[in-house]
């Protein structure tokens, strides 16, 4: 009879840390978010073009902007978006760099700038790119179109739908190369967007937007975009004109010292007028502007204990970069602040949002990131899960391990004493 009433006891109080424990509960979400502040004022100056845009191609933030969503012809800046396309599916392995491409008739026949295809004949699918980077080939244009996609009517849908994936909202293309066509436009801001993810995504492009001169059947064609020729750090990226009421375009890139910009300039009045526009937005930019990183992708950042898992801690990751862009001189003075749980409970996801980062500067938000597990962590079994709702009851409110083990404790000093009393 007292040795079953002891065993009541201790029952229970098992009963009682396990009935609140042994369940757990996961660490609230905290949505992902980025920021595209600067940290300095935006100049006050102009541009002696329609639109103009100043873009930091690290961090992606913008510096300048003058009419940037103001609607125009893109001319043959839409053949950023044919290469970017053409990357794509080299990437994907749907095309392979050195394919060699039957030339059509179409292709052939295209009017405009060109490369100077011969229908019936192959030519490296590379060899055609460099022509379109470098000398504007529309017949190249056609050549790759078809080459990936069968036919340009097919290939034009598939440049809309990456440009919705990028959030160009203000463009729309008719064809792969920019020439005049109804309801073919886009913006100074969706070109930079444009250019930004296309150099993020495809940097082994970039070499071919730098060739100066390029010869095909014979022909020596030079670059449009003489900004190349400058020793000014100059690697890209593309130029465009369809007629004078329209204005000429330019899409140029530079890296000096580890910092790379993007300017962009559309509807300038003449080809020096769109390189002396865009040279003056590259130099403010590096005279100006500071790009910092803060930390880097994939990077550990935090480290979060795990309960009731197969592994006792996971790191946590950003999955972008934290390269933010600040006025000179104020990188040093970036902070970065987490926000993350004290503990979680499996099973874990991987990637799976735990915390936020904060790159503050001065007191200011610049930019935040969410902070996902860097890997997955499975629950572990019955019996490690149970050790952990033990070790939990007794460091968690409201302490449940510390009453039970009172309890316990307490029914081993009474039990003794029913036992004397009823002897």
């Amino acid at each position: 009879m007292n040795k079953q009433a002891a065993k009541k006891i201790i029952t229970l109080a098992l009963l009682f840390w396990c009935a609140g424990f042994c369940g757990g509960s996961q660490a609230l979400a905290v949505p992902a978010v980025t920021g595209q502040a600067t940290g300095a004022a935006l100049p006050q100056f102009t541009v002696d073009a329609t639109s103009a845009v100043l873009l930091d191609a690290l961090s992606g933030q913008t510096l300048f902007e003058q009419n940037a969503g103001e609607k125009l012809a893109p001319a043959s800046l839409v053949k950023l978006m044919t290469l970017y396309i053409a990357y794509d599916a080299i990437k994907m392995g749907l095309v392979k760099i050195d394919d060699g491409v039957l030339i059509s008739k179409k292709a052939w026949a295209t009017q405009g700038s060109k490369m100077f295809v011969q229908v019936g004949t192959r030519v490296e699918l590379l060899t055609l790119l460099q022509g379109i980077a470098s000398v504007s080939g529309n017949d190249a244009c056609i050549a790759v179109a078809e080459h990936i996609a069968g036919m340009e009517e097919a290939f034009v849908p598939k440049m809309n739908e990456k440009a919705g994936q990028l959030g160009m909202n203000n463009t729309n293309f008719v064809n792969v190369s920019g020439l005049p066509a109804e309801d073919q436009y886009s913006t100074a801001a969706d070109i930079a967007t444009l250019a930004y993810h296309y150099l993020a995504d495809h940097p082994e492009a970039l070499p071919i937007h730098s060739i100066t001169t390029f010869t095909f059947s014979g022909i020596t064609q030079h670059n449009r975009n003489g900004l190349l020729l400058l020793n000014e750090g100059v690697d890209g990226l593309k130029t465009g004109w369809i007629s004078d009421d329209e204005g000429f375009h330019l899409v140029a890139t530079a890296l000096r010292n580890g910092q790379r910009f993007i300017s962009v300039v559309m509807g300038a009045k003449n080809r020096s007028t769109r390189e002396s526009e865009a040279l003056k937005l590259l130099n403010f930019g590096f005279k100006n502007f500071s790009t910092a990183t803060v930390f880097k992708a994939q990077e550990p950042l935090a480290v979060i204990r795990v309960w009731k898992g197969t592994e006792d801690q996971v790191a946590l990751i950003a999955r972008e970069p934290g390269i933010i862009t600040v006025a000179a001189g104020d990188a040093p003075q970036l902070s970065f602040t987490k926000t993350i749980p004290e503990r979680i409970y499996a099973p874990v996801s991987e990637g799976q949002t735990m915390g936020e980062g904060v790159i503050s500067l001065k007191g200011k938000t610049l930019k935040k990131v969410a902070l996902v597990t860097r890997n997955a962590v499975p629950s572990c079994n019955i019996f490690k899960r149970l050790f952990h709702s033990l070790l939990l009851s007794f460091y968690l409110p409201p302490y449940l391990g510390w009453f039970a083990l009172a309890f316990v404790t307490l029914g081993m000093v009474i039990v003794p004493l029913i036992r004397r009393k009823l002897r």
